[in-house]
């Protein structure tokens, strides 16, 4: 097979000349139109841009809170968290059908750590067109306040978050702070708190949207929803540098009924034109092309926790970063279930992970009823992975008991993997193997060179539905007697 060593170069070239004839035409007061992009592998078009939300009608909304009529200034100095406190309380009380807090396009507003509660009388869209940010790292974070998180919405039913603005998450100054794992000798630092606020928490929350953001540089986790139901994402960016610890784009923990579509979690090296032309959505996904091989964000792009299900994720590109992930689960020989699970359609590259299940040792419970389907890898170094041997140290034990993984369906899954590991590999628990594992349409090849590595199996059951590339041979057929003997699976 011949491949031009330089290929990176033509998409390089392009983003180039495209950004600059757009610069021109920009300055010219012409306007533009959207150019389209196209794959050869089929999965859907991977999101060029998040395009605009259909706008709701606010004028049949009877009520609009503009935060500025609350006394906020959007000077990005002020502590304006009282402020937005006075709106949220206003229009949370107001009996109309929707209401709109509205953070104007053109301001920056601080503020400190806050929690919104619910529940509302009426349905309530927070609408942000400008900039939201935390005070700028931890020296100047009040001792009193948690900091575990930043923005909270607790026991709210009807909400949608969105519009055309910016969530800063000014997190550099906590990434730097010495008890972060990439700061010590080979990774390592010494013991001790080490807390970093989360950007965004819903909490025991229902009928949620979240839409057209862009959301960057939280200082731990930038989007986690607790107990949350009926979970609509959409069109969102999430960007951070590749020195940025934990944070997670959006991670789900006892949340049910989630979509995540069309959208973008990747590197923040775009940050400066994107702040110069924050509207220019089409430009995004030109410019994470550029700079894929330079950075990886500090976390999964998706992580799925423990009492999830019915959770669908599609059109989401995904990289530079740690990949679309459910788990961890069992750490503390705790009982995790997670099941229906769908990932479809999607884009993964220049990434640690493509799809992985990753579960301690010691655990119980189950994964089960999940797909990954449709999904292109570019430059992914472990694109199909389940890791029953978690663990952050080197100190982790083996044991008897585990979280049980089956029913796991690997369809439609091509592209490149780094060289540096198997393209393939199911790490199962010595004492409770995975079971009904299926592959079809799956065809890997090495980003460098030739030599297509084999696979990696231990413990784990399953069928080849068509033959593979790289062929799969170490999957162990049937089913297991400890799995026919002992009731491990229930939930």
């Amino acid at each position: 097979m011949f491949r031009v060593k330089h290929s990176h170069i033509l998409p390089l070239v392009f983003c180039i000349i495209f950004l600059t004839l757009f610069l021109l035409v920009q300055a010219r007061g012409h306007s533009h139109t959207e150019h389209k992009h196209s794959h050869s592998h089929k999965y859907s078009k991977t999101p060029k841009h998040a395009p605009p939300s259909p706008p709701h009608d606010y004028n049949n909304a009877s009520c609009i809170f503009d935060v500025r009529n609350f006394g906020a200034l959007g000077d990005g100095k002020t502590d304006e968290t009282e402020s937005f406190k006075m709106a949220w309380d206003t229009a949370c009380q107001s009996e109309s059908s929707v209401n709109v807090i509205l953070v104007p396009q053109g301001f920056s507003f601080l503020i400190q750590s806050t929690i919104f509660t619910g529940p509302c009388q009426g349905g309530l869209v927070l609408k942000v067109d400008g900039t939201l940010m935390p005070p700028d790292g931890p020296e100047y974070w009040p001792k009193n306040n948690s900091r575990h998180q930043w923005l909270v919405f607790y026991r709210i039913n009807g909400m949608s978050l969105e519009g055309g603005g910016l969530i800063d998450g000014r997190g550099e100054k906590w990434w730097d702070l010495p008890c972060k794992p990439h700061k010590g000798p080979h990774g390592t630092t010494p013991p001790g708190p080490c807390d970093s606020p989360i950007a965004l928490r819903f909490f025991m929350s229902s009928n949620l949207t979240v839409r057209g953001l862009w959301i960057k540089d939280s200082p731990q986790f930038h989007f986690r929803f607790d107990g949350c139901r009926n979970v609509h994402i959409e069109s969102i960016y999430i960007t951070a540098p590749k020195q940025s610890p934990n944070t997670d784009g959006i991670h789900i923990e006892n949340t049910n009924d989630v979509k995540i579509y069309n959208s973008v979690i990747s590197n923040g090296y775009a940050r400066k034109i994107l702040l110069i032309i924050p509207h220019v959505r089409l430009l995004h996904q030109c410019i994470i092309n550029l700079f894929a091989e330079l950075s990886s964000i500090g976390d999964d792009c998706v992580s799925i926790g423990s009492g999830c299900y019915d959770v669908d994720i599609k059109n989401i590109t995904c990289g530079p970063g740690h990949g679309i992930s459910i788990g961890s689960l069992g750490n503390h020989n705790s009982r995790a279930c997670v099941s229906n699970i769908m990932v479809r359609d999607s884009l993964i590259k220049v990434s640690d992970n493509g799809v992985r299940i990753k579960t301690w040792q010691g655990g119980s419970g189950s994964v089960s009823g999940v797909t990954f389907s449709n999904i292109h890898m570019v430059s992914v170094r472990n694109p199909i992975i389940i890791d029953q041997f978690y663990c952050l140290t080197n100190e982790c034990t083996n044991k008897t008991s585990a979280v049980h993984v089956s029913n796991i369906s690997y369809t439609d899954i091509k592209g490149t993997y780094d060289i540096r590991s198997s393209p393939m590999r199911f790490a199962c628990s010595d004492s409770v193997p995975c079971t009904n594992l299926t592959l079809s349409d799956i065809e890997l090849l090495p980003e460098k060179g030739y030599m297509v590595d084999d696979p990696f199996c231990w413990n784990a059951y399953g069928d080849l539905e068509t033959l593979t590339i790289p062929p799969v041979s170490c999957l162990l057929k049937g089913t297991p007697q400890s799995v026919l003997e002992h009731d491990i699976t229930r939930c």
